[in-house]
């Protein structure tokens, strides 16, 4: 059964989330819907980038969370802003540690912060959302 197209939602600026599994398999459509929303908006420019970072996000949540899902998110809080972000019921904050270059784990977030703007991660009551912000050349 084909999967439904994700939907835009009309709070601030249009965004788009889907709920996924949480399975390596759903890096791949963490990035169709983040190349899906730079290219509504105009922001071709910042789909690779983004790509990479809801990639690592997801990576991150698919090693470290508890539940069966993750949610991710993509909005448009300005005109040339995005924010990237995945949400998952653990409680636990992401921890960059450095790693050596051979090493095969570990990168993650030092790949999330080097295109970033900013980064960080919001704590919430059921878990936490982890973010990254791209700016374009609006």
């Amino acid at each position: 059964m084909p999967r439904p197209a994700p939907r835009a939602r009309q709070t601030g600026h249009p965004g788009y989330s889907e709920t996924l599994p949480r399975r390596p398999e759903s890096e791949a459509t963490a990035r169709r819907l983040l190349r899906a929303a730079c290219a509504v908006w105009g922001l071709d420019d910042l789909a690779e980038d983004g790509a990479l970072i809801v990639s690592e996000l997801v990576a991150n949540a698919v090693q470290h969370a508890r539940w069966e899902s993750i949610r991710v998110v993509i909005d448009r809080p300005a005109a040339a802003w995005v924010r990237v972000s995945v949400e998952d019921l653990c409680g636990a904050r992401p921890v960059a540690r450095e790693a050596d270059d051979d090493e095969e784990g570990g990168h993650g977030l030092r790949l999330v912060a080097a295109p970033a703007a900013d980064w960080g991660t919001d704590e919430r009551r059921w878990g936490k959302i982890v973010w990254a912000d791209l700016e374009g050349r609006g």
